[in-house]
């Protein structure tokens, strides 16, 4: 098995910070390509930042300049930088990874709980 634990979100208010966490525990053999989504009220999950594992970065052009993706592989944690937080990153945010198991060959996608970040004053 392979679990995928979010941490980090909260209450912020407009113009603050937040960072989040995403420790992938489990019988792992490799993690290929990282990433987090979001997803608000009434709207379909998007992409937000992905990392891949030569630490290659994409963002979603609503956040460039303000969040940050990061990866710590020793540690199979992803980050998520988010500086000058908008009402409109409300949202329950979920990281995800590509995982090859031990003692399986293909990639396997996923995810986690999610953390709920919300930017209000």
């Amino acid at each position: 098995q392979v679990q995928l634990v979010e941490s980090g979100g909260g209450l912020v208010q407009p113009g603050g910070s937040l960072r989040l966490s995403c420790a992938a525990s489990g019988s792992i053999f490799s993690i290929n390509a990282m990433g987090w989504y979001r997803q608000a009220p009434g709207k379909q999950r998007e992409l937000v930042a992905g990392i891949t594992s030569g630490s290659s970065t994409n963002y979603a052009d609503s956040v460039k300049g303000r969040f940050t993706i990061s990866r710590d592989n020793a540690k199979n944690t992803v980050y998520l930088e988010m500086n000058s937080l908008k009402p409109e990153d409300t949202a329950d945010y979920y990281c995800n990874a590509f995982v090859r198991r031990v003692g399986e060959f293909q990639f396997r996608r996923y995810w986690g709980q999610g953390t709920q970040v919300t930017v209000s004053s």
